[in-house]
This record gives C-alpha cells, structure tokens and sequence, in this order.
C-alpha cells in the first residue's frame, strides 16, 4: 500500500505528541486518526480499519518500563493481526527493541524522532501488501546459506541469529559491536540478505582508513577537478549503495570532523558531493561496526552522542570465540572442510588431542584465529589427522609475562599490565585528550583507541 492511500491511527497520552505527528502526517498519508486514552483503541479499531497505528509504550506518569505498550501490542495483535504496529517511545534500549520485535511489532522508534526517519519507516511497515493483488501473503526473502559468522550452537550464537532474523525485516540502523575477528561484517551482509533490500546494492566502507582528506570523497563523491586527482567525477559510497545497504566499518575511529559530516549526511538523507553545490538525495539502511568502546568515548566526549543514537536504534554485540567454546570444534572441522577443498586435499579428521588444545587455546584473534590456524594446519600437515604439533599459537599474555620473566626480575610486571599502565598514565597527564596522548606515545589515534579497547580502558 502507499503512504498516500493509508489510514493511521496515533495512540499517545501527550498532547504535543499527537498534535506534532498529525502535523507531519496529514500531507502524507489519506486520514490520520488520534486517541490519548488506550482504552479506546480496540473501539477505534472496531469501527474502522487502519493500516497502521503508532503506539506509545508508557501512559501512566512515572512508567518507564513499557509494559502498558507490550500488552496493547498484544491487544492490537489479536484484534487485527494485520495491522502494522509502529511502537514508540523515550526509553528505549535494545533489549527494548528486540522485545517490541519479537511480540510483533513492524518497528521499533525513539523519541524525539526524525521527521524523513519516521515517515520512510512507516512507509517500509506498509511495504509488504505492495503489489499482492491475489491476497496472499507477503513471501518473505529467502534466508541465505549459513555463513561462517553464524555457524555455531552455544546459547550465544542462538541469541545472536534470533535478533538477526527479527530486526533484518525492518529499516532500523543496526550497530555491530565485537572484538576484532568476531565476524561483525559477515553479520551486516547476513542482515542484509534478510532485509527487504535483499536485491540492492551492499556497499562496504572501512572508514578508519580513510584519511580526512579523502573521507568526503569515497563516502559522498566528487565532480571531476573538484581537486587535483579528481580527473573525472566519481559516486560516493551512499549515492552507490541507494535503494540498498551501507556498512560503515570501524566507525568508532574517525574524528570529530568526520562524525559531523556523516550526521549531516544521515539526519537529511543527502549528500553534497566533492566541487559541488547540488544536493544527491539517498536512500540507505545503515549498519556500523566498531571494536571500539563507543559508549566510552561518548563519554569522553571524543565521539558525538547525537551520531551514537543515529547509528544504534538495534545494537548487535558479537561474543568473543572463548565465550563460545562449545563452537570451537564445529568452527575449525568447517573451516578444515573448507580449506582442503579449496586446495584439491582430502579433508583431514583431527585427533582428539588436536581438539582438546583448540578447545583450550583462548583465542584472543577470535575466529580469525581460528580460521587462519587451520588454514595453515591442512596446508602444513604431515598425515591425514590433524595433531597437536600441526596448531602453533601462543596466548599474548602467557609470552609477555615469559619475556618479562627473562629480565631477571624476581616479580615481573607482565608487559601487558605495563602498557596498560603507560597508556593510562599518558592520558592522565593530557586530562583526557586521546590525540596529545597518542602523540605521546608515538601512535596514531586508531592505534590507541584499539589498545583502549583491549585493556578496557
């Protein structure tokens, strides 16, 4: 159905609320119809049919817990269970967010809202009867094949696959969060392969190793002279990925400039690119990742709250390999699969030994790790069973203390803890600026942020 045709019904206890959603809907969509009291909503429903109703979870002064919304959710859902439910609210979390998306809302929106965020939400919640003229239910998108940041039966992988299925439906900006080798862009592709945006383009960008320079350029294009190598136009990444999926990565590394410019850019859903004065209207779902403690560099106020929100209204967080143990085993036999394939070998079996050090090993590279130690095991391996010999990796922290343990000290310091100390000391002395402290260090940036995050500074 289009936004024009549909009838919206707006159930929220605050005046101001009903009146600023009726002012932007009342162009935009065939009637708008609004109710401070939840109690009249199944009546509203009786007497006539809407396409979608907008719902406020907390109505009594004080609640914040979103109860009152869940359980007219239910309501609405056994009275007209075909009726998009769009939930809203000022306190949301993702936990929040997963649940409103379980009980069966469409989506999932935070107060204050974005006018062109909340007007292409609901127009994507009215997406499915588009076009289904035999009245047969919407077929969703076919589920892709496993990919290997999904393989895996712990408790952890399970909660992670159930919040993909939910959220990769709807239009909500996802933030992937994880250390390094925790597989967070197979995630974004896989939320992508599920989304009704499926057949558009997926366009990945490593935006921490864009220099300032050149950040405006890849991200929103450039006309040809716009400088000196610009010797023909080019499209930026956002004007590429339109009508699709852009996957920012590493977005906890770029500078304050950077961040400004990339708000600009997703609060009016345009770019300007490079030499020009013309605004390029787009069309994208956004999904980020980082390794970097974001919410800590809120904090320190070296990454802007107000880009933090537009990013994450679903956080996804990757557990680390030795949190999935249980994975171990079935990770490395599928990459031992994969590998011997690839190289013409048969696929070797591993020796009970062989999987027992896998399964001990902590895996501070995560299933990167893992993935390159039995890349190099079939390749190196002397027989058709993998042996303990064949897997050579040491913890980082077991060598540091080893190496400090060589100078003689009779209670060494473990490395480890001394560059934790250094580190936190330097920016001590620069009361908190992470850029004179990276300069004191003799590292850039990037560099400290990824040491930050490693000693959960």
């Amino acid at each position: 159905m289009l936004l024009k045709q549909a009838r919206i019904l707006l159930v929220d206890d605050e005046p101001d609320v009903l009146f600023a959603l009726k002012l932007l809907l009342k162009t935009e969509v065939r009637e708008v119809v609004t109710e401070k009291n939840p109690e009249r909503l199944l009546s509203l429903l009786r007497q006539q049919p809407f396409d979608a109703v907008l719902l406020d979870m907390n109505y009594r002064s004080g609640q914040t817990t979103g109860n009152e919304g869940f359980y007219w959710l239910d309501r609405i859902r056994e009275h007209t269970p075909t009726t998009a439910v769009i939930l809203l609210t000022a306190y949301g979390d993702v936990r929040t967010a997963v649940r409103a998306l379980k009980a069966g809302a469409t989506d999932f929106l935070l107060k204050p809202w974005h006018n062109d965020q909340l007007l292409q939400t609901l127009a994507a919640a009215l997406q499915p009867k588009t076009g289904n003229k035999t009245g047969s239910s919407p077929k969703k998108p076919a589920r892709p094949a496993t990919t290997t940041a999904l393989l895996g039966e712990s408790a952890a992988m399970q909660e992670v696959r159930a919040i993909i299925e939910k959220v990769a439906p709807t239009e909500a900006n996802v933030l992937l969060l994880g250390e390094n080798g925790t597989g967070k862009e197979l995630v974004a592709k896989s939320l992508h392969e599920q989304s009704r945006r499926a057949a558009r383009p997926f366009v990945a960008a490593d935006v921490a190793a864009l220099s300032e320079g050149l950040f405006e350029s890849e991200l929103f294009g450039h006309l040809k002279g716009a400088f000196t190598d610009a010797q023909a136009s080019r499209v930026g990444r956002f004007e590429a990925a339109t009508g699709g999926t852009l996957f920012l990565d590493e977005i906890g590394n770029i500078g304050l400039p950077q961040q400004a410019k990339l708000l600009t850019a997703l609060q009016n859903r345009q770019v300007v690119p490079v030499g020009s004065n013309a605004p390029v209207p787009v069309d994208i779902r956004l999904l980020s990742a980082t390794n970097a403690p974001l919410h800590a560099l809120v904090a320190r106020g070296t990454f802007r709250q107000d880009l933090m929100y537009r990013l994450n209204t679903v956080e996804i967080t990757l557990p680390p390999l030795r949190e999935r143990a249980d994975d171990v085993q079935l990770l490395a036999r599928h990459f031992a699969q994969l590998y011997a394939t690839r190289n013409g070998q048969p696929v070797p079996e591993f020796s009970a030994a062989a999987l027992r050090k896998l399964q001990e090993h902590p895996w501070p590279g995560n299933v990167r790790e893992l993935q390159h130690a039995v890349e190099r095991a079939v390749i190196l391996g002397a027989g058709p069973v993998l042996l303990p010999a064949d897997f050579s990796f040491r913890n980082p922290e077991s060598a540091a203390a080893s190496a400090a343990a060589t100078t003689g000290a009779e209670q060494p310091l473990p490395l480890l803890e001394v560059e934790k100390n250094t580190i936190q000391q330097a920016i001590a002395r620069h009361q908190g600026n992470l850029t004179k402290a990276a300069k004191e260090l003799g590292i850039t940036r990037t560099a400290l942020y990824r040491r930050l995050d490693k000693h959960a500074i």
